[in-house]
């Protein structure tokens, strides 16, 4: 799984380089975000400009992303959604929880 991690003062900002995220990356994209919170608990920004679709199953490990930053009283933001991958997530009513904004700079301000 191809991603690029900006790490700034109070936030990591992950870019998915993938097109299609699949149940069998969930795993792997969870590993990637653990080591690198081990070191530094920050806020997330999770930029979604290059994913196209997203299976059931990764949004079940987003979901619980989100909780372990909510208990660790850290933020997570997912942006640069495109229309359809949008209007997927919004079918699944448990991810309307997620804060979402349209470009990576107002992430950064809710971070």
């Amino acid at each position: 799984m191809k991603v690029k991690i900006d790490t700034k003062e109070v936030f990591h900002v992950i870019t998915i380089e993938e097109k299609v995220l699949t149940a069998i990356m969930a795993a792997t994209f969870m590993d990637i975000v653990a080591k690198k919170q081990s070191d530094e608990k920050l806020s997330i920004v999770l930029n979604f400009s290059q994913v196209e679709d997203i299976d059931i199953a990764f949004l079940e490990a987003l979901q619980h992303l989100q909780e372990i930053q909510a208990a660790n009283n850290k933020s997570f933001v997912v942006c640069c959604l495109g229309s359809v991958l949008q209007q997927r997530m919004g079918i699944e009513k448990t991810f309307d929880r997620f804060n979402i904004t349209p470009t990576e700079s107002e992430a950064w301000a809710i971070s």
